[in-house]
């Protein structure tokens, strides 16, 4: 079992964060007799996953729904699933913008390198 300090160490989610996401019901920690929380080894690997979701730009509101949906058993897979695809889809469609944006910028370094090699001759 691990303390809130040391999970936030381990995690990168600072105390308050952490106390927060409890909160809102997407982290549930037990609590000792002196109501301390206790994290264990499955409640590292859940906020490890949200910390992940998090880095890929998930919503908060999306990962509460989800952390509802996980807290409702395998029964919620596929709703799950359809969490994780639309954030995938966000995600392939700010990759495309970026690709945009970088063939632009490549496409504008190479007609300047061309002039500079015409400018030479």
């Amino acid at each position: 079992m691990y303390k809130i300090s040391e999970v936030s160490k381990m995690i990168g989610f600072s105390i308050p964060t952490l106390r927060y996401y409890e909160e809102l019901g997407i982290s549930t920690p037990a609590k000792n007799k002196n109501g301390y929380r206790e994290y264990s080894e499955a409640d590292i690997d859940w906020l490890r996953f949200i910390h992940r979701l998090k880095q890929t730009g998930m919503d908060l509101e999306t990962i509460k729904k989800y952390s509802k949906l996980r807290s409702q058993g395998d029964q919620t897979i596929e709703k799950r699933m359809k969490l994780l695809a639309a954030q995938r889809n966000r995600l392939l469609a700010e990759k495309r913008k970026i690709d945009d944006h970088l063939f632009f910028l490549e496409n504008k370094q190479e007609t300047y390198k061309k002039m500079l090699v015409n400018r030479r001759s």
